[in-house]
């Protein structure tokens, strides 16, 4: 007989157990699969679009290399290692571009990416993944916007998943969709009223009576429609001295609001971190020589940040045995022709071009 009275409950631990991995059911159900309506929003802003685009086929063009730290007596050194089976594909259903393109998006939007572990090797490390879109994964212990550590709760779809099968990529730059709300809401603004303005039809002159006895509605309507006539029938058009020909002053420029839309775009460049010029936004003095400039300006002040926080997430204890690490190949991206010499005298070139 149990010690006072009592059984033990192994089945409700057991119960407890299998359920704490429920949302593992929702995963590669893509037919469910959403992204969010914040980034919706944000990516319908052209500039957004073009700087995550911009990004995003950085990191996404990308190779991962392998290896190991040595010392050799005066320094770290580093030495190739034997890759394994995911460096070339996380998922098996989809190529790394793509992958690491939609892995950044949800970085880039939300400051955290998720991979499930979906597959182990016999050493008990990860040897394929899936995305799971951040929009989907709420996690219970730490609400946002900033995130600040890898969670121990999380719900995939509202059921819970376990966190050990959840690689967990955290940005040190927070979610466009939490940086600036407003600013995103203005743009989309703008872009309402540049679409009505398209849409509104705008007469070329005006013409109005300013002497003699005053026309009828119907008089006027005839007058309109013989000085069209007029207009489009011959180079001259006449009027008598009770009429006067006002020309119309909303010219395309200021019906687009061109000038407003350029300063969004510029904007919306400070909130992407990216240099405005590669979005189509000229700044004055600074622009780059070159496209390999132009390359490199965009990896360093936008894509490595990205870029190293996903390798080094990758290289962490849960995903490769210690001491073992991956890192993107930059000098594939940049080009074989690009040398660091080379890359240091350009810069020094056009930082003082640019200053004259």
């Amino acid at each position: 007989m149990p010690l006072f009275g009592r059984n033990p409950e192994p089945a409700r631990t057991v119960k407890a157990a299998a359920g704490s991995n429920a949302g593992a059911s929702q995963i590669q159900n893509y037919y469910a699969y959403v992204d969010g309506t914040a980034r919706q929003k944000a990516m319908s802003v052209p500039a957004i679009s073009r700087s995550r685009d911009l990004l995003a086929s950085v990191i996404a063009c990308m190779p991962l290399k392998m290896f190991k730290e040595m010392w050799n007596g005066e320094e770290m050194e580093e030495v190739p290692e034997a890759p394994r089976s995911w460096l070339r594909r996380l998922d098996k259903s989809v190529p790394n571009s793509t992958l690491f393109a939609w892995l950044f998006d949800d970085i880039f939007f939300t400051q955290r990416g998720f991979l499930y572990v979906v597959e182990r090797t016999s050493d008990g490390f990860p040897s394929s993944f899936t995305r799971l879109p951040s929009a989907m994964v709420t996690t219970l212990d730490q609400a946002g916007p900033i995130f600040y550590a890898p969670s121990k709760q999380i719900l995939f779809n509202g059921l819970p998943i376990r966190h050990e099968d959840v690689i967990q990529f955290i940005s040190p730059i927070q979610g466009l969709n939490y940086t600036s709300p407003q600013a995103v809401e203005t743009a989309l603004r703008l872009e309402r009223a540049r679409l009505r303005n398209a849409q509104a039809t705008q007469p070329a002159v005006t013409l109005r009576q300013v002497g003699g006895e005053p026309m009828s509605g119907q008089e006027l309507a005839d007058m309109a429609a013989s000085f069209d006539n007029a207009r489009l029938t011959n180079s001259t058009a006449a009027v008598n001295e009770f009429v006067e020909v006002v020309p119309n002053n909303a010219t395309p420029d200021k019906m687009l609001l061109i000038e407003a839309a350029n300063y969004q775009a510029l904007e919306m460049a400070r909130l992407a971190n990216i240099p405005p010029y590669l979005v189509g936004v000229s700044t004055g003095a600074y622009s780059y020589q070159s496209s390999e400039q132009a390359r490199m300006d965009l990896l360093i002040f936008g894509a490595k940040i990205y870029a190293d926080c996903i390798a080094e997430t990758l290289s962490s204890d849960n995903v490769l045995p210690r001491g073992t690490y991956v890192k993107f190949d930059f000098e594939s991206y940049l080009g074989e022709t690009l040398m660091p010499e080379e890359t240091d005298v350009m810069y020094e070139e056009n930082t003082q071009e640019s200053r004259a």
